[in-house]
């Protein structure tokens, strides 16, 4: 059977980065193989290739979340030329974020923009971030060309209407603990629907524990969680989502070795 992916991680926030060795051990024991630790600012990116450079089965990103406005923004360049760091397998997390930023956002919308030229410029898959603002999300990268090089919409929450956007510009749609939640309705259908080669899952860890254990610290051991639920809501089996869902993580991420 095909070891999951945690297509997207932060195993070097707290409380999970004072205990990565058990944390990964946790997550071997329940069928979890691989991890995308997700850089979310340039001033802990060093923590996050870090942990790449340590375990062979950990990957990274590099990239500053929509909503980081104390740090270092990176302009298309200087992404570009972070990117060629051998653990580095894509640009981000990356996007906008209604939800946490109001205001006049023009700045977020810039960094996006950039994200989206590195990622192209670099030829590796974005990782996009999108809370409250779909519609300009999905605008920008149409703009920005960024099919160009594809990527994931990750901790997806939007509707079919949106997957759909997404996967017509070649991105794949990544499910969280989210999908677990008996109030995600919308979000169920999306998971039913999402063409079997284009869905990944995730922790976001440690956010969003799946159930049973929601409320509690997430990890990557339980992304199992999120596979086991989509394999019920799509009338199939855990071990076949588990292969799917693991061989389109490489199919996207291509410089990754398994």
């Amino acid at each position: 059977m095909s070891l999951l992916v945690d297509s997207h991680c932060h195993i070097n926030f707290d409380p999970l980065g004072n205990e990565v060795p058990d944390v990964l051990a946790r997550a071997r024991d329940n069928d979890v193989g691989y991890f995308l630790c997700v850089s979310v600012n340039l001033e802990d990116y060093p923590q996050v290739n870090a942990l790449a450079d340590q375990y062979e089965n950990v990957f990274a990103s590099v990239g500053v979340h929509p909503n980081e406005q104390q740090g270092h923004d990176p302009d298309e360049s200087e992404l570009a030329e972070l990117a060629k760091d051998k653990n580095v397998i894509a640009i981000g997390e990356t996007g906008l974020d209604y939800f946490r930023s109001t205001g006049e956002l023009d700045w977020q919308h810039n960094r996006f923009r950039q994200h989206i030229r590195a990622a192209i410029r670099s030829d590796i898959p974005l990782i996009i971030h999108t809370r409250e603002a779909a519609a300009d999300t999905i605008r920008i990268m149409k703009e920005e060309g960024a099919g160009k090089c594809g990527g994931v919409m990750h901790c997806f929450a939007e509707n079919w209407e949106v997957a759909q956007q997404a996967l017509e510009l070649g991105f794949y749609i990544s499910f969280s603990g989210i999908v677990t939640f008996n109030s995600a309705k919308d979000l169920k259908e999306v998971a039913k629907l999402v063409p079997e080669d284009r869905m990944l899952v995730e922790t976001d860890s440690p956010y969003l524990a799946p159930t049973p254990h929601r409320g509690k610290t997430n990890e990557p051991a339980y992304v199992k969680h999120v596979a086991e639920c989509i394999a019920e809501l799509r009338g199939t089996t855990y071990e076949n989502i588990a292969e799917l869902t693991t061989n389109n993580f490489f199919k996207l991420f291509s410089s990754a070795r398994p």
